[in-house]
């Protein structure tokens, strides 16, 4: 592991576009280099015979089948629009 000082956090911090006061930069420094410890701990685990966990919930939810129904008529589905222009809704431009 690299050797985590001011001048790494610094160089991190820059990159990240953050800024540091020197309390808060010995404050990272030293809370940045925990978790990079941590991390090494965690190397050492044995985890070859572990299948990767693609979700937390083995509950899935169930999927219905598609079904096919009557689409609504033009005249009923525009018939509460605020604006409305042949057999089209109208909407504030929001790209320019």
């Amino acid at each position: 592991m690299a050797e985590i000082n001011k001048e790494l956090v610094k160089y991190i911090a820059t990159l990240a576009r953050l800024e540091f006061d020197e309390d808060e930069l010995d404050d990272f420094t030293e809370k940045f280099r925990r978790i990079l410890e941590y991390v090494e701990q965690l190397k050492e685990l044995k985890v070859d015979e572990i299948e990767p966990t693609y979700h937390i919930n083995v509950n899935y939810t169930s999927m219905r089948e598609d079904e096919i129904n009557q689409s609504l008529e033009i005249s009923e589905v525009l018939k509460n629009a605020p604006d409305k222009k042949d057999n089209f809704f109208r909407v504030p431009r929001v790209v320019e």
